[in-house]
Protein backbone atom coordinates (compact mmCIF):
# COMPACT_ATOMS: atom_id res chain seq x y z
CA UNK A 1 0.00 0.00 0.00
CA UNK A 2 2.82 2.36 0.87
CA UNK A 3 4.47 1.64 -2.46
CA UNK A 4 1.19 2.23 -4.31
CA UNK A 5 0.65 5.50 -2.46
CA UNK A 6 4.16 6.63 -3.29
CA UNK A 7 3.63 5.70 -6.94
CA UNK A 8 0.37 7.64 -7.06
CA UNK A 9 2.05 10.65 -5.50
CA UNK A 10 4.80 10.56 -8.11
CA UNK A 11 2.25 10.22 -10.93
CA UNK A 12 0.22 13.15 -9.63
CA UNK A 13 3.33 15.25 -9.26
CA UNK A 14 4.39 14.40 -12.79
CA UNK A 15 1.06 15.27 -14.47
CA UNK A 16 1.97 18.88 -15.32
CA UNK A 17 4.96 17.65 -17.34
CA UNK A 18 2.53 16.02 -19.80
CA UNK A 19 1.98 19.46 -21.32
CA UNK A 20 5.50 19.62 -22.77
CA UNK A 21 5.68 19.69 -26.56
CA UNK A 22 7.93 17.09 -28.13
CA UNK A 23 10.31 18.07 -30.90
CA UNK A 24 8.72 17.78 -34.32
CA UNK A 25 5.18 17.43 -32.99
CA UNK A 26 2.48 20.08 -33.57
CA UNK A 27 1.48 22.39 -30.75
CA UNK A 28 -1.64 20.98 -29.12
CA UNK A 29 -4.19 23.73 -28.42
CA UNK A 30 -7.43 23.41 -26.46
CA UNK A 31 -10.52 25.63 -26.52
CA UNK A 32 -13.30 25.66 -23.93
CA UNK A 33 -16.67 27.08 -25.05
CA UNK A 34 -19.56 28.06 -22.78
CA UNK A 35 -22.32 27.44 -25.34
CA UNK A 36 -22.90 25.27 -28.43
CA UNK A 37 -21.19 26.43 -31.59
CA UNK A 38 -24.49 26.79 -33.43
CA UNK A 39 -25.03 29.08 -36.43
CA UNK A 40 -24.09 32.47 -34.99
CA UNK A 41 -23.10 34.12 -31.73
CA UNK A 42 -20.29 34.28 -29.19
CA UNK A 43 -19.03 30.72 -29.53
CA UNK A 44 -19.26 30.74 -33.33
CA UNK A 45 -16.90 33.71 -33.43
CA UNK A 46 -14.35 31.99 -31.20
CA UNK A 47 -14.56 28.81 -33.24
CA UNK A 48 -14.14 30.81 -36.44
CA UNK A 49 -11.00 32.28 -34.88
CA UNK A 50 -9.76 28.79 -34.05
CA UNK A 51 -10.20 27.71 -37.67
CA UNK A 52 -8.42 30.85 -38.91
CA UNK A 53 -5.51 30.02 -36.60
CA UNK A 54 -5.33 26.46 -37.93
CA UNK A 55 -5.34 27.71 -41.51
CA UNK A 56 -2.62 30.28 -40.80
CA UNK A 57 -0.27 27.89 -38.97
CA UNK A 58 -1.02 24.67 -40.79
CA UNK A 59 0.77 21.54 -39.57
CA UNK A 60 2.47 23.46 -36.78
CA UNK A 61 -0.67 23.22 -34.64
CA UNK A 62 -3.56 20.93 -33.88
CA UNK A 63 -6.61 21.99 -31.90
CA UNK A 64 -9.48 20.51 -29.94
CA UNK A 65 -12.60 22.22 -28.59
CA UNK A 66 -15.12 21.33 -25.89
CA UNK A 67 -18.45 23.11 -26.24
CA UNK A 68 -21.35 23.76 -23.83
CA UNK A 69 -19.17 23.69 -20.72
CA UNK A 70 -20.95 25.25 -17.69
CA UNK A 71 -19.04 27.79 -15.65
CA UNK A 72 -17.82 26.38 -12.32
CA UNK A 73 -16.75 22.86 -11.35
CA UNK A 74 -17.40 21.41 -14.82
CA UNK A 75 -15.15 24.04 -16.36
CA UNK A 76 -12.31 23.22 -13.98
CA UNK A 77 -12.63 19.52 -14.81
CA UNK A 78 -12.57 20.14 -18.57
CA UNK A 79 -9.63 22.56 -18.40
CA UNK A 80 -7.69 20.12 -16.21
CA UNK A 81 -8.37 17.23 -18.60
CA UNK A 82 -7.06 19.28 -21.53
CA UNK A 83 -3.88 20.09 -19.61
CA UNK A 84 -3.41 16.48 -18.52
CA UNK A 85 -3.80 15.23 -22.08
CA UNK A 86 -0.88 17.32 -23.28
CA UNK A 87 -2.42 20.53 -24.59
CA UNK A 88 0.33 23.13 -24.26
CA UNK A 89 -1.93 26.15 -24.92
CA UNK A 90 -5.50 26.42 -23.63
CA UNK A 91 -8.00 29.18 -24.41
CA UNK A 92 -10.91 29.51 -21.97
CA UNK A 93 -13.55 31.71 -23.54
CA UNK A 94 -16.03 32.84 -20.90
CA UNK A 95 -15.92 35.20 -17.91
CA UNK A 96 -16.95 32.48 -15.44
CA UNK A 97 -13.95 30.36 -16.43
CA UNK A 98 -11.59 32.82 -14.76
CA UNK A 99 -11.11 31.17 -11.36
CA UNK A 100 -11.07 27.60 -12.73
CA UNK A 101 -8.40 28.68 -15.24
CA UNK A 102 -6.25 30.22 -12.52
CA UNK A 103 -6.63 27.14 -10.33
CA UNK A 104 -5.66 24.66 -13.04
CA UNK A 105 -2.80 26.89 -14.19
CA UNK A 106 -1.24 26.64 -10.75
CA UNK A 107 -1.10 22.86 -11.12
CA UNK A 108 0.33 23.02 -14.65
CA UNK A 109 2.97 25.79 -14.56
CA UNK A 110 4.49 24.77 -17.92
CA UNK A 111 1.18 25.01 -19.78
CA UNK A 112 0.13 28.33 -21.33
CA UNK A 113 -3.39 29.61 -20.62
CA UNK A 114 -5.33 32.48 -22.19
CA UNK A 115 -8.61 33.57 -20.61
CA UNK A 116 -11.19 35.74 -22.39
CA UNK A 117 -12.92 38.67 -20.63
CA UNK A 118 -11.47 38.13 -17.15
CA UNK A 119 -9.09 40.21 -15.07
CA UNK A 120 -6.85 37.72 -13.23
CA UNK A 121 -3.43 36.85 -14.63
CA UNK A 122 -0.59 34.60 -13.52
CA UNK A 123 2.90 33.64 -14.67
CA UNK A 124 1.33 31.27 -17.20
CA UNK A 125 -2.08 32.96 -17.68
CA UNK A 126 -2.74 35.84 -20.04
CA UNK A 127 -6.08 37.60 -20.57
CA UNK A 128 -7.68 39.08 -23.66
CA UNK A 129 -10.85 41.00 -24.27
CA UNK A 130 -12.55 43.26 -26.81
CA UNK A 131 -13.79 46.79 -26.29
CA UNK A 132 -17.32 45.72 -27.10
CA UNK A 133 -18.61 49.08 -25.91
CA UNK A 134 -17.09 50.82 -28.94
CA UNK A 135 -19.28 48.85 -31.33
CA UNK A 136 -22.22 49.18 -28.96
CA UNK A 137 -22.04 52.97 -29.09
CA UNK A 138 -22.22 52.88 -32.88
CA UNK A 139 -25.11 50.40 -32.80
CA UNK A 140 -26.92 52.75 -30.42
CA UNK A 141 -26.55 55.55 -32.95
CA UNK A 142 -28.17 53.35 -35.60
CA UNK A 143 -31.00 52.45 -33.22
CA UNK A 144 -31.50 56.08 -32.25
CA UNK A 145 -31.87 57.13 -35.87
CA UNK A 146 -34.13 54.23 -36.87
CA UNK A 147 -36.53 53.86 -33.93
CA UNK A 148 -40.09 55.07 -34.31
CA UNK A 149 -41.19 54.51 -30.71
CA UNK A 150 -38.04 56.02 -29.20
CA UNK A 151 -37.54 52.85 -27.13
CA UNK A 152 -34.85 50.20 -27.56
CA UNK A 153 -34.72 46.95 -25.62
CA UNK A 154 -31.76 44.88 -24.51
CA UNK A 155 -31.75 41.24 -23.40
CA UNK A 156 -28.77 40.87 -21.11
CA UNK A 157 -27.11 37.93 -19.36
CA UNK A 158 -25.41 39.10 -16.15
CA UNK A 159 -24.73 42.59 -14.71
CA UNK A 160 -20.94 42.37 -14.95
CA UNK A 161 -18.83 45.34 -16.14
CA UNK A 162 -18.47 44.04 -19.69
CA UNK A 163 -22.24 43.82 -20.14
CA UNK A 164 -22.97 47.09 -18.36
CA UNK A 165 -20.42 48.89 -20.52
CA UNK A 166 -22.30 47.72 -23.61
CA UNK A 167 -25.72 48.71 -22.31
CA UNK A 168 -24.52 52.14 -21.25
CA UNK A 169 -22.60 52.74 -24.48
CA UNK A 170 -25.65 51.76 -26.53
CA UNK A 171 -27.80 54.20 -24.54
CA UNK A 172 -25.25 56.98 -24.99
CA UNK A 173 -25.08 56.33 -28.73
CA UNK A 174 -28.86 56.53 -28.97
CA UNK A 175 -28.99 59.76 -26.98
CA UNK A 176 -26.25 61.32 -29.11
CA UNK A 177 -28.62 61.29 -32.12
CA UNK A 178 -31.99 61.08 -30.36
CA UNK A 179 -31.89 62.87 -26.97
CA UNK A 180 -35.27 61.56 -25.82
CA UNK A 181 -34.54 57.92 -26.61
CA UNK A 182 -35.06 55.34 -23.88
CA UNK A 183 -33.51 51.95 -23.30
CA UNK A 184 -35.05 49.09 -21.34
CA UNK A 185 -33.24 45.98 -20.13
CA UNK A 186 -34.37 42.49 -19.15
CA UNK A 187 -31.86 40.22 -17.40
CA UNK A 188 -32.02 36.48 -18.12
CA UNK A 189 -29.17 35.33 -15.84
CA UNK A 190 -27.72 33.01 -18.46
CA UNK A 191 -25.30 33.36 -21.35
CA UNK A 192 -27.19 30.88 -23.46
CA UNK A 193 -30.86 30.11 -22.94
CA UNK A 194 -32.83 30.65 -26.17
CA UNK A 195 -36.20 30.17 -24.44
CA UNK A 196 -35.58 32.81 -21.80
CA UNK A 197 -33.96 35.11 -24.34
CA UNK A 198 -37.05 34.89 -26.54
CA UNK A 199 -39.39 35.51 -23.59
CA UNK A 200 -37.35 38.56 -22.59
CA UNK A 201 -37.47 39.88 -26.16
CA UNK A 202 -41.24 39.54 -26.23
CA UNK A 203 -41.50 41.34 -22.88
CA UNK A 204 -39.48 44.26 -24.23
CA UNK A 205 -41.55 44.48 -27.39
CA UNK A 206 -44.72 44.49 -25.28
CA UNK A 207 -43.20 47.47 -23.44
CA UNK A 208 -42.88 49.44 -26.69
CA UNK A 209 -39.37 48.61 -27.86
CA UNK A 210 -39.17 48.57 -31.64
CA UNK A 211 -35.40 47.95 -31.78
CA UNK A 212 -33.91 45.02 -29.89
CA UNK A 213 -30.36 43.98 -29.11
CA UNK A 214 -28.82 41.50 -26.71
CA UNK A 215 -25.75 40.39 -24.79
CA UNK A 216 -26.52 36.68 -24.84
CA UNK A 217 -25.18 33.91 -27.03
CA UNK A 218 -28.07 32.73 -29.19
CA UNK A 219 -29.96 34.18 -32.15
CA UNK A 220 -33.31 34.10 -30.30
CA UNK A 221 -33.66 37.87 -29.87
CA UNK A 222 -33.04 38.67 -33.53
CA UNK A 223 -35.44 35.90 -34.56
CA UNK A 224 -38.14 37.07 -32.13
CA UNK A 225 -37.90 40.63 -33.44
CA UNK A 226 -38.15 39.37 -37.02
CA UNK A 227 -41.32 37.43 -36.23
CA UNK A 228 -42.99 40.53 -34.79
CA UNK A 229 -41.85 42.85 -37.57
CA UNK A 230 -39.50 44.76 -35.25
CA UNK A 231 -35.94 45.86 -35.84
CA UNK A 232 -32.86 44.31 -34.26
CA UNK A 233 -29.11 44.67 -33.96
CA UNK A 234 -27.13 41.44 -33.95
CA UNK A 235 -24.40 40.85 -31.44
CA UNK A 236 -21.23 38.72 -31.45
CA UNK A 237 -21.75 37.92 -35.15
CA UNK A 238 -23.85 38.84 -38.16
CA UNK A 239 -27.30 37.33 -37.53
CA UNK A 240 -29.03 38.64 -40.65
CA UNK A 241 -29.82 35.05 -41.64
CA UNK A 242 -32.29 35.05 -38.74
CA UNK A 243 -33.50 38.62 -39.29
CA UNK A 244 -33.20 39.40 -42.99
CA UNK A 245 -35.71 42.25 -42.83
CA UNK A 246 -35.24 43.44 -39.27
CA UNK A 247 -31.53 43.27 -38.46
CA UNK A 248 -30.21 46.78 -39.04
CA UNK A 249 -26.55 45.97 -38.46
CA UNK A 250 -24.40 43.76 -36.23
CA UNK A 251 -21.61 44.30 -33.71
CA UNK A 252 -19.25 41.42 -34.42
CA UNK A 253 -16.14 40.09 -32.68
CA UNK A 254 -13.03 38.70 -34.33
CA UNK A 255 -10.46 36.52 -32.58
CA UNK A 256 -8.51 34.77 -35.35
CA UNK A 257 -5.54 37.12 -35.48
CA UNK A 258 -5.15 36.99 -31.71
CA UNK A 259 -5.28 33.19 -31.60
CA UNK A 260 -2.74 32.97 -34.41
CA UNK A 261 -0.42 35.49 -32.77
CA UNK A 262 -0.54 33.74 -29.38
CA UNK A 263 0.02 30.28 -30.85
CA UNK A 264 2.94 31.55 -32.90
CA UNK A 265 4.47 33.09 -29.77
CA UNK A 266 4.21 29.78 -27.92
CA UNK A 267 5.81 28.00 -30.86
CA UNK A 268 8.63 30.57 -30.95
CA UNK A 269 9.15 30.47 -27.20
CA UNK A 270 8.37 34.19 -26.89
CA UNK A 271 4.95 33.96 -25.18
CA UNK A 272 4.48 36.09 -22.08
CA UNK A 273 1.29 36.67 -20.08
CA UNK A 274 -0.37 39.90 -21.14
CA UNK A 275 -3.61 41.81 -20.60
CA UNK A 276 -4.86 42.74 -24.06
CA UNK A 277 -7.96 44.85 -24.63
CA UNK A 278 -8.50 45.49 -28.33
CA UNK A 279 -11.26 47.38 -30.06
CA UNK A 280 -12.16 48.87 -33.42
CA UNK A 281 -8.59 49.93 -34.11
CA UNK A 282 -7.20 46.44 -33.51
CA UNK A 283 -9.95 44.70 -35.46
CA UNK A 284 -11.37 42.89 -32.43
CA UNK A 285 -14.72 44.66 -32.92
CA UNK A 286 -16.50 45.56 -36.15
CA UNK A 287 -19.81 47.05 -37.21
CA UNK A 288 -21.02 45.15 -40.27
CA UNK A 289 -23.94 43.91 -42.33
CA UNK A 290 -25.90 47.14 -42.74
CA UNK A 291 -29.43 46.43 -43.89
CA UNK A 292 -30.61 48.13 -47.08
CA UNK A 293 -33.28 49.82 -44.95
CA UNK A 294 -30.64 51.93 -43.16
CA UNK A 295 -30.44 55.26 -45.05
CA UNK A 296 -27.14 56.35 -46.54
CA UNK A 297 -26.91 59.44 -44.32
CA UNK A 298 -27.24 57.26 -41.19
CA UNK A 299 -24.44 54.99 -42.38
CA UNK A 300 -22.25 57.97 -43.18
CA UNK A 301 -22.80 59.51 -39.75
CA UNK A 302 -22.15 56.25 -37.89
CA UNK A 303 -19.08 55.26 -39.90
CA UNK A 304 -17.57 58.71 -39.41
CA UNK A 305 -17.92 58.25 -35.65
CA UNK A 306 -16.45 54.76 -36.00
CA UNK A 307 -13.34 56.24 -37.60
CA UNK A 308 -13.07 58.82 -34.80
CA UNK A 309 -13.22 56.11 -32.14
CA UNK A 310 -10.66 53.95 -33.94
CA UNK A 311 -8.30 56.94 -34.28
CA UNK A 312 -8.66 57.85 -30.60
CA UNK A 313 -10.36 61.17 -31.32
CA UNK A 314 -13.61 60.19 -29.61
CA UNK A 315 -14.38 58.05 -26.58
CA UNK A 316 -17.93 56.76 -25.92
CA UNK A 317 -17.52 57.46 -22.20
CA UNK A 318 -16.36 61.05 -22.40
CA UNK A 319 -17.71 64.13 -20.64
CA UNK A 320 -20.31 64.37 -17.89
CA UNK A 321 -22.10 61.09 -17.16
CA UNK A 322 -25.04 60.44 -14.86
CA UNK A 323 -26.46 57.01 -14.04
CA UNK A 324 -30.15 56.14 -14.28
CA UNK A 325 -30.71 57.31 -10.71
CA UNK A 326 -29.31 60.79 -11.46
CA UNK A 327 -25.99 60.26 -9.66
CA UNK A 328 -23.01 61.92 -11.34
CA UNK A 329 -20.52 59.19 -12.19
CA UNK A 330 -18.12 61.38 -14.15
CA UNK A 331 -18.06 65.16 -14.18
CA UNK A 332 -15.67 65.63 -17.10
CA UNK A 333 -12.80 64.03 -18.96
CA UNK A 334 -12.64 60.48 -20.29
CA UNK A 335 -13.34 57.35 -18.30
CA UNK A 336 -10.22 55.33 -17.55
CA UNK A 337 -9.89 51.63 -18.29
CA UNK A 338 -9.81 50.93 -14.57
CA UNK A 339 -13.12 52.74 -14.07
CA UNK A 340 -14.65 50.97 -17.05
CA UNK A 341 -13.65 47.60 -15.66
CA UNK A 342 -15.27 48.43 -12.33
CA UNK A 343 -18.55 49.64 -13.85
CA UNK A 344 -21.47 48.49 -11.70
CA UNK A 345 -24.09 51.08 -12.65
Amino acid sequence: LAALAAGAAVAAFALPAAAQQKAGEPLKIGFVYVSPIGDAGWTVQHDTGRKEMEKALGAKVTSKYIESVPEGADAERVIRELAQSGHQLIFTTSFGYMNPTIKVAQAFPKTHFEHATGYKTAANVGIYNARFYEGRYLAGMVAGRMTKSGIAGSVAAFPIPEVLQGINAFALGMRAVNPRAQMKVVWVNAWYDPGRERDAANTLMNQGADVLTHHTDSTAVVAAAEEKGRMSIGYHSDMSRFGPRGQLTAVSHHWGEHYTRVARAVLDGTWKPAALWGGLREGFVKLEAFNASVPADVRTQVLARRDEIAAGRFHPFGGRLEDNAGRVRQDKGTMTDDALNRMDW
